[in-house]
C-alpha cells in the first residue's frame, strides 16, 4: 500500500430483504468473503454479534480493513428487513463488486451512493431499484 495512490472511496448500500441473515457467525464469514472478493486485507475482523433489544434486533458486524473499513447492521424485525451495509476504503473497488453479495438475502428494493472523499463529498454513482430479481453486475444499471 505503501506505492499506492489512495483513492478514498465510500460505498452506502441500504437494502430492504426477505431472508436476512440473522446468525452472527454466518454474517462474519459473508463479510469475510466479500474483503477477500474486493482484494481487501483484513486487520481485525471481521466479526459480528446479536442484538436482542425490541425493536432493535438483529446483526452488526464491522471489520478493519487494511485501507479502513466494512460494516454492517441487519434488522431483523421489519418486514422486509433492512441491511444497512457500508464499504469505505482508500484502495479501488466497484460498488458492482459487492452488490451480488446481497442476493442470498434475497433484496426486494436497493440503493447505494459510491462517494468520492478524497477532497470533499462527491457523488460518483447514485442506483436506486426496487423489484425481486436478482442483484448482480450484469443486472445492474447505472443511473
Amino acid at each position: 500500500m505503501s506505492d499506492a495512490v489512495l483513492k478514498h472511496q465510500h460505498c452506502i448500500v441500504r437494502c430492504e430483504v426477505e431472508k436476512p441473515y440473522k446468525d452472527p457467525y454466518l454474517t462474519a464469514e459473508w463479510l469475510k468473503t466479500i474483503i477477500y472478493s474486493l482484494g481487501m486485507k483484513p486487520l481485525y475482523g471481521p466479526i459480528a454479534r446479536y442484538c436482542w433489544t425490541r425493536g432493535n434486533r438483529g446483526v452488526t458486524g464491522f471489520a478493519i480493513i487494511e485501507t479502513s473499513h466494512v460494516a454492517v447492521h441487519i434488522w431483523d424485525e421489519p418486514q422486509p428487513a433492512l441491511v444497512q451495509f457500508d464499504v469505505y476504503t482508500c484502495g479501488e473497488f466497484n460498488p458492482d463488486m459487492i452488490l451480488g453479495h446481497l442476493d442470498n438475502m434475497m433484496p426486494v428494493k436497493m440503493e447505494y451512493k459510491w462517494l468520492d472523499r478524497e477532497t470533499n463529498l462527491t457523488e460518483i454513482q447514485h442506483f436506486n431499484r426496487s423489484s425481486n430479481e436478482s442483484i448482480n453486475k450484469e443486472s445492474n444499471s447505472k443511473t
